[in-house]
């Protein structure tokens, strides 16, 4: 265990030294301070441009924004979060394949699973961190400005959100054990994603998929229940528990 520790903490390191900890940290922030700010702005926005609008025949009246507005925002913008994730991080094995150095840490004696399992950590824990960040940033000053107990299921909804973005992480780990370059653990991560999102476009398929967990704006509008998303959850879970799974003697066998 002590070992696991060690690669965990050399991990870690390697992000803040590298200044992805950072980029990852500033855009999260960023994302969660765009959500409330944008819904704030949008009637001063429409004000301005009023008289370019009238110009065109479109009357702008009145607007009141709400917490639902924000909200509304954070799950139009999380996705572009979890992209800059997924491109920032797509390198955490590739790059140790070029350069050798997992080569020196398991010819000290690191067992290979370990190099799985401390990588998955890291990114999960990465993940985790950012995510509930930028939550909790648009959480603070959505209840300032309005009140977030218009949102219904809102914790529901940005959990099922959260582990979209784990199984993400177990896929990006699949793929790192496959693939001898990060374009080939985009690719892989990508097309998997975008199958799901493209079966999901059958209305029976839809509920059974992933992606359906993306839908936080059914939720917070209580527009669906939220035992509609548990299939969706069920089957998340369990693609990356089988992500994982696999991943460690497909790197058992690979070649470095």
């Amino acid at each position: 265990m002590r070992s696991l520790f060690a690669f965990i903490k050399k991990e870690f390191t390697e992000q803040l030294r590298s200044g992805r900890l950072m980029i990852l940290g500033l855009l999260f922030v960023l994302f969660g301070i765009m959500n409330p700010a944008i819904a704030k702005l949008t009637p001063w926005l429409l004000e301005t441009m009023a008289d370019s609008l009238a110009e065109s025949g479109m009357i702008v009246t009145d607007v009141k924004v709400s917490a639902m507005d924000s909200w509304m925002q954070f799950y139009k913008n999380i996705p572009m979060a979890l992209i800059a994730f997924v491109l920032l991080e797509s390198s955490i094995f590739t790059k140790e394949y070029t350069s050798g150095t997992l080569v020196l840490s398991l010819t000290k004696g690191l067992e290979r699973y370990k190099v799985v399992i401390s990588k998955t950590v890291v990114l999960t824990v990465l993940w985790s961190i950012c995510y509930w960040m930028c939550f909790g940033i648009t959480y603070g000053y959505n209840a300032y400005f309005w009140d977030n107990s218009v949102a219904q299921n809102l914790i529901f909804s940005v959990a099922c959100w959260w582990l979209f973005g784990v199984m993400v992480v177990a896929l990006m780990v699949l793929f790192s054990t496959v693939a001898k370059s990060n374009t080939g653990v985009l690719l892989g991560t990508g097309g998997v994603i975008l199958a799901s999102y493209l079966v999901g476009l059958l209305p029976k398929c839809s509920k059974y998929l992933p992606t359906f967990l993306t839908d936080g704006n059914s939720l917070i509008y209580g527009l669906v229940e939220t035992k509609t998303y548990m299939p969706s959850l069920v089957i998340a879970i369990a693609a990356g528990v089988i992500c994982f799974a696999i991943s460690i003697p497909i790197f058992n066998k690979k070649q470095l």
